[in-house]
């Protein structure tokens, strides 16, 4: 075996490499892109039967800037950021209150979802003995 013919089977080897992780990419990029464009025409769906608690409008160019940032590749949707935000929330509160507020944060007590609750409520009841 020769050199050039060494070099040549190591160069097809890099570039097949190269096509495998492009083509895996895309298709993480298409996974994705189809949930973003389901995830849009859900909201539109909300938008165009009601169910939004904000105008008509406001509800589709929300839908679209989400889409838009999808597509970007800059919107997340990370849970475990989204409820160290809502921890660092209830740090405002002092002794049973803020025990009280984590206890919420991490799902104890009652959720209500949807536009009725403008997001999420979550209520939770203490009984307190008479002194």
């Amino acid at each position: 075996m020769t050199i050039a013919s060494t070099v040549l089977r190591q160069l097809a080897l890099a570039v097949l490499t190269t096509l495998t992780c492009v083509s895996n990419a895309q298709a993480t990029s298409t996974n994705a892109l189809a949930q973003a464009q389901a995830r849009y025409k859900h909201d539109m769906a909300i938008c165009n039967n009601g169910q939004s608690n904000q105008s008509v409008a406001t509800c589709r160019r929300e839908a679209g800037s989400a889409l838009a940032e999808a597509k970007r590749g800059t919107l997340h949707m990370d849970s475990a950021a989204y409820q160290s935000n809502a921890l660092q929330r209830c740090a405002v509160h002092q002794g049973d209150d803020r025990v009280a507020c984590e206890a919420r944060i991490i799902g104890q007590g009652n959720v209500t979802t949807g536009t009725e609750a403008g997001g999420l409520l979550r209520e939770s009841i203490t009984v307190t003995p008479a002194k």
